[in-house]
C-alpha cells in the first residue's frame, strides 16, 4: 500500500472496523476512505484499489455520499475527487470506535503478556 492509496488487495484486507461491522461494499469504501482521511480520489481510483465492480460500487457510493458521509473535494477538468467527510458525526464515530476497539485489542494483548506494551 503506497501513501496516495494504492492498492491493499481488495476483499484480502481486513481492517477493524470491517471485521467488526462487516464487509458490505458500503463499509469497504467507507474503511478505505477512512484509512486515508486526507487524501481524495477519483471513483474509479477507489473502485481500482477496492478490487470492486463498477455495478456494485455505484450501487452503495451515491448513498454515502447523499447522507453526508462522502464529499467531493475538489474537481480537475471533469474529474470529482472524493474524500471523507471528517466533520460528519458518523465519520467521527466510526473512527472513536475504531480506536476503542484497537484499545481493547491492546489491553488484551497486555494482560496476555503480563506487562505493559510501549507506545510508539
Amino acid at each position: 500500500m503506497d501513501s496516495t492509496g494504492g492498492s491493499r488487495g481488495g476483499s484480502e484486507y481486513a481492517s477493524l472496523i470491517t471485521k467488526v461491522l462487516g464487509y458490505s461494499p458500503k463499509m469497504k469504501i467507507l474503511d478505505y476512505l477512512l484509512d486515508f482521511p486526507t487524501n481524495d480520489f477519483t471513483k474509479k481510483e477507489i473502485i481500482d484499489a477496492l478490487g470492486m465492480s463498477k455495478q456494485t460500487f455505484y450501487k452503495y457510493f451515491d448513498d454515502l455520499e447523499d447522507v453526508g458521509i462522502v464529499k467531493v473535494n475538489r474537481t480537475i477538468g471533469k474529474a470529482r475527487l472524493y474524500m471523507v467527510n471528517r466533520g460528519n458525526p458518523v465519520v467521527k464515530d466510526l473512527a472513536n470506535l475504531e480506536r476503542k476497539i484497537s484499545m481493547q485489542i491492546a489491553d488484551a494483548e497486555e494482560e496476555k503478556l503480563g506487562k505493559p506494551i510501549p507506545a510508539k
